[in-house]
């Protein structure tokens, strides 16, 4: 499985920007793809995870419930993350990865990821 995440910029706060996924190597019609980030000096933290399969199921951090909304792109094999109301402490290199089994909110579930895209909100 390869994935390619991109999207990440410089933005103020209070601004938005949506990032892209893009997986490839296997097979999607019933994954789960999901957004993790990593700000200088911390752990990787959980974001947002989206699940396809009879239906589409999402779990979202606390910290960017409402803020953020991740989906699946046309293409199914693309998924988004639209963020809205962004502040500094959402500054990060963000990355994407492929879930497989475990809590979703645990980095150890997902064993492919993708290269990370730096987001920089101002103040």
């Amino acid at each position: 499985v390869q994935l390619q995440a991109s999207g990440g910029g410089l933005v103020q706060a209070g601004g938005s920007l949506r990032l892209s996924c893009a997986a490839s190597g296997r097979t999607f019609s019933s994954y789960s793809l999901g957004w993790f980030r990593q700000a200088p000096g911390k752990e990787r933290e959980f974001v947002a995870t989206i699940r396809w399969k009879n239906d589409v199921t999402t779990w979202y951090a606390d910290s960017v419930k409402g803020r953020f909304t991740i989906s699946r792109g046309s293409a199914k094999n693309t998924v988004y993350l639209q963020m809205n109301s962004l502040k500094p402490e959402d500054t990060a290199v963000y990355y994407c990865a492929a879930y497989d089994s475990g809590y979703v909110s645990y980095t150890g579930s997902y064993p492919y990821w993708g290269q990370g895209t730096l987001v920089t909100v101002s103040s």
